[in-house]
């Protein structure tokens, strides 16, 4: 029979992973309790980051349809639940594990699809939610400027053609002669 202590973990670890939208799965031997503290920190708003038991985080993690992450559940293991943007969070494990390189990603999952470490790694390349946004916007208007210019390109070319076609009529009409008249 399961002590209620574990069953109530179990349930708070299974709604971690149905609340989020990635996980990550870290080793963190050899880290002291003050740089777990700085790992917390480092992720601030935008991850939760969860030491336990792997026995207890499988279980919960399959109670909550999570599958891809089994065998990641070996050794010392911790949990980053990331509710906010996952690139923000990949590039505060990732430069955390740069200084710290006890701190090891195993792998994760992202809105149910398995990555491995090398994958959440090029995560953390990628731009910030804000700054691909930004770059998209910026994109779109450049090629809805682009589109206006070449919809009134023909109007602007007839226009100029028009007031040279005047303009010449005007220089040609008043400096020569009108063509005499047959008799």
């Amino acid at each position: 029979m399961a002590s209620p202590d574990k069953v109530a973990a179990v349930e708070e670890i299974r709604e971690n992973f149905q609340n989020s939208n990635a996980a990550v799965v870290t080793a963190y031997t050899g880290l002291s309790v003050a740089q777990l503290k700085d790992l917390r920190r480092s992720l601030g708003e935008n991850a939760q980051y969860r030491v336990a038991k792997n026995t207890l985080t499988k279980i919960a993690a399959n109670e909550a349809g999570v599958t891809e992450l089994d065998e990641f559940f070996v050794g010392s293991t911790a949990v980053a639940f990331v509710t906010g943007d996952p690139v923000e969070a990949a590039k505060s494990l990732r430069d955390f594990a740069k200084d710290n390189p006890q701190l090891v990603i195993k792998g994760g999952v992202l809105e149910g699809k398995a990555l491995s470490a090398d994958e959440i790694k090029k995560l953390a390349d990628l731009e910030s939610r804000e700054v691909l946004l930004a770059k998209l916007a910026g994109g779109m208007k450049a090629s809805m400027a682009k589109a206006a210019a070449t919809f009134q390109a023909p109007l602007s070319k007839f226009v100029r053609t028009a007031d040279a076609l005047r303009a010449k009529q005007e220089q040609g009409g008043a400096g020569t002669p009108a063509p005499a008249e047959a008799e």
